[in-house]
């Protein structure tokens, strides 16, 4: 496949995490970055290849400028993921995008990692382990935070949220993992599946930095399996089910988002109280994706990583 967009780079791998799309490549030696504009034509669907965000592997020794040398600091991360939206606008993190970053890697013969080891990778929320599960890849995105802080916690929501398809705004709570996202409980998924998603939604108070809005709908718990390191099951356990629409800032309407995942599990399971499981499923329009509680207010996102194929440009 060829599509004609200029960009100093030429060749890129298509991935994707439960549908949420990228465009990877590998720059060693960070001299080969990609423009705002570059970015946005690249991921152009109509003019472009398509993607929801381009991603660049760099050497973390290689990152010289600005906030991201922060992140290249750590020795024990050799790489770090460069992510930027749709739109050329920079990430602070990809929940999906880390997972398919590391199968990239793998693929690109840049990294060896045997099943159940764990990787460190640099990015912009910090240094962050990536834990290979067979095909799938399990991350630890780091701690997550309520802006509004505990009031807002107890409370449920601190922000107010209006959308195509709803009659009028509803409340939301927000989360930070470190993107910022914005979360709605809607009453069942009939709700849901009628939302207008073409339009950013309008929340109140406006995020200086943009929001990801995350519409859910909790669907209780189920039982799973726990099975151990050769297959056998062991045991079971409680699992919450929540379902998700998501609008991501300088994207739109995606099939999945992995922070975002987080953030929808984390709001639900703050709603629920005392007891609520510690482990959820995610649904998406793409998939489904599982989210641990870890200590000291870690989540883990883990979930499918999957390329599809070598994209060059003219």
């Amino acid at each position: 496949m060829t599509t004609p967009v200029a960009a100093p780079v030429h060749t890129f791998v298509k991935g994707h995490g439960t549908g949420n799309d990228f465009l990877l490549y590998a720059d060693p030696d960070g001299a080969a970055p990609l423009s705002t504009s570059e970015v946005a034509a690249l991921a152009d669907r109509h003019t472009g290849i398509g993607a929801d965000g381009v991603i660049r592997a760099v050497r973390s020794a290689a990152i010289t400028e600005g906030a991201d040398r922060a992140a290249g600091r750590e020795p024990a991360a050799l790489w770090f993921m460069d992510y930027v939206n749709a739109d050329g606008s920079v990430a602070e993190m990809c929940g999906n995008g880390i997972r398919v970053f590391v199968a990239f890697l793998r693929h690109a013969g840049l990294l060896a990692l045997d099943d159940g080891d764990t990787v460190q990778v640099a990015t912009r929320a910090g240094v962050l382990g990536v834990r290979r599960e067979g095909r799938d890849y399990a991350a630890d995105l780091g701690r997550w935070s309520a802006p509004g802080g505990g009031a807002a916690l107890a409370q449920g929501f601190d922000a107010s949220v209006g959308v195509a398809g709803l009659a009028e705004p509803r409340p939301g709570l927000r989360l930070d993992l470190p993107n910022p996202h914005t979360v709605i409980a809607l009453e069942d998924t009939e709700q849901l599946e009628v939302l207008d998603l073409t339009q950013a939604p309008i929340v109140d108070p406006a995020p200086a930095r943009g929001t990801n809005v995350e519409f859910v709908v909790p669907l209780g718990d189920r039982e799973v399996d726990i099975v151990d390191s050769t297959g056998a099951v062991v045991g079971s356990k409680t699992v919450g089910v929540v379902r998700m629409r998501v609008y991501e800032r300088g994207v739109g309407e995606t099939l999945s988002c992995g922070t975002g995942a987080c953030a929808a599990a984390l709001a639900v399971r703050n709603w629920f109280g005392e007891g609520a499981p510690q482990e959820w499923i995610v649904q998406v329009p793409g998939g489904e994706l599982r989210v641990r509680m870890l200590p000291d207010d870690h989540v883990e996102l883990a979930g499918p990583a999957e390329l599809v194929g070598t994209v060059t440009t003219l």
